[in-house]
């Protein structure tokens, strides 16, 4: 069985990483602000770069110089979503912001990768319930992420790791590292500044 609410709202028990109900009130209208300005964003023409940037400030949690996102994009509440300067997200970007998601600057991500925050009971009356809950995730600098990777709750990746196209990152990868594979795992280490080291 899940806690009962404690007097805090259920957007506050969800920044917290505590379980809350997914259906409330205040999260759904969240949610719709959201998507409002998620399909304003998606259906901009590319030759409007202007209007897009406009549609990203609003949107997100903070967006870094020089930075650029190609639609469609998908978030959940896009305010706890935070990136950097001069980063690039390809097509398909699906970042379920129910915690915080930070990436960092420089970091390039593939077309079609999830980031995924949120957490589900295992046991079913609590699922059933509508009960969930998240945990943050991380992005270093310099992090270059494969097309169609999909990177777990709760998941720190160190700056100037590449994370393999299709690699499913379950727990925190260290920087200058390469992890492919599912679950992801270290195949190589980077050297800063030179070659890579198997």
């Amino acid at each position: 069985m899940m806690p009962d609410s404690d007097g805090r709202s259920m957007r506050e028990r969800m920044l917290a990483g505590d379980p809350y109900i997914a259906d409330d009130p205040e999260l759904a209208e969240l949610g719709l602000r959201a998507m409002d300005l998620m399909e304003a964003f998606n259906a901009t023409p590319a030759r409007d770069p202007r209007e897009r940037r406009r549609l990203l400030t609003e949107l997100l949690g903070a967006i870094g110089e020089g930075t650029e996102i190609r639609p469609p994009l998908r978030v959940d509440y896009g305010g706890h979503l935070r990136i950097g300067a001069r980063s690039f997200a390809n097509f398909g970007l699906v970042a379920l912001d129910v915690a915080p998601i930070t990436i960092g600057d420089d970091v390039q991500i593939g077309p079609n990768v999830q980031l995924l925050t949120p957490t589900h009971p295992v046991d079913p009356e609590p699922r059933r319930a509508k009960w969930e809950a998240a945990e943050p995730i991380t992005i270093g600098d310099n992090v270059w992420l494969g097309g169609g990777a999909i990177v777990l709750a709760g998941v720190t990746i160190g700056e100037n790791t590449v994370v393999g196209a299709g690699a499913v990152v379950t727990r925190d990868l260290p920087a200058n590292v390469v992890a492919v594979g599912s679950p992801a795992r270290v195949i190589r280490t980077i050297e800063p500044g030179g070659a890579g080291t198997a």
